[in-house]
């Protein structure tokens, strides 16, 4: 594979806005498209915003209006902001096209990363992105006083974890010692070639997730770095190992075609004689 491109486009006091780096993934697609660029990867942070895949319900929304950007990746509705490193690789990929190898890759790239900080994660079946596993169900304390056996969220399909305060906050699943998201991945595939990406908790608040259904999982929560290490973790800690381990991941990477397969014809009977 050929050499991967990183990019910069702001971080901190120059985080980029979600529609302007939108539209630049957009531009950078069309030239990828074109041949004219390499694979490329956009690194940066963004000011606070809430976007909702294809897939995001009315009911995973936050409750009080807040504005939210629907996009046409995949996956449901997340939160970006202060504190969160967020990759958009935009990347020529053989046909038929294989999404979710793409996904897995940019998974193992960044568990190596978070590795490296000395934070173990995990992939969860059925669910995309990095994971912080939680203890098993009847190792985790209570909530709200309740034994687990009287877990709302175990009973009630329609349980809401947004009014519910904060026993149930997506930010405190640590506390809960349930499981906990620290890397969300979503994706587009145009053309071949891939779009939107990843996010990396490194030291967010948190609590910005509390306002919605995050991923449309109710029964998890989300991490960082930070609060699972215990110290202060900043994006520029966290930059050139992210960058080191998506390189080594996908250049790497030996892309073949997604295996297709096609039916077999059914058999016919000898015509008569």
């Amino acid at each position: 594979m050929s050499e991967l491109r990183f990019v910069h486009l702001g971080f901190g006091e120059e985080a980029v806005e979600y529609q302007a780096a939108w539209d630049e993934q957009r531009r950078v697609h069309a030239a990828r498209f074109a041949g004219e660029i390499p694979d490329m990867c956009l690194l940066l942070e963004h000011p606070p915003v809430y976007t909702a895949g294809r897939r995001t319900e009315d009911s995973e929304r936050p409750l009080d209006g807040t504005p939210v950007i629907d996009v046409d990746r995949g996956g449901k509705i997340t939160w970006h902001g202060p504190g969160q490193l967020v990759g958009y690789p935009i990347m020529q990929l053989p046909r038929p096209v294989d999404v979710v190898a793409h996904v897995r890759r940019l998974e193992e790239a960044l568990i190596r990363t978070c590795a490296e900080f000395g934070v173990e994660t995990s992939r969860v079946e059925g669910r995309s992105g990095v994971w912080v596993l939680g203890d098993p169900v009847d190792q985790r304390p209570s909530v709200g006083g309740l034994s687990l056996d009287f877990d709302p969220r175990l009973h009630d399909e329609e349980f809401d974890p947004r009014l519910s305060g904060p026993e149930y906050a997506p930010s405190n699943a640590g506390q809960r010692r349930e499981d906990r998201k620290l890397a969300a991945i979503g994706i587009r595939v145009a053309k071949g070639v891939t779009m939107h990406g990843f996010a990396l908790n490194v030291n967010p608040d948190n609590t910005w997730f509390d306002r919605i259904v995050p991923c449309g999982i109710r029964d998890a929560g989300v991490a960082s770095l930070a609060n699972e290490l215990g110290r202060d973790v900043t994006i520029a800690e966290v930059l050139p190992v992210a960058e080191k381990h998506l390189r080594d991941v996908l250049e790497n990477a030996d892309l073949r075609p997604r295996v297709v397969e096609r039916e077999a014809a059914p058999a016919t009977a000898p015509a008569p004689a």
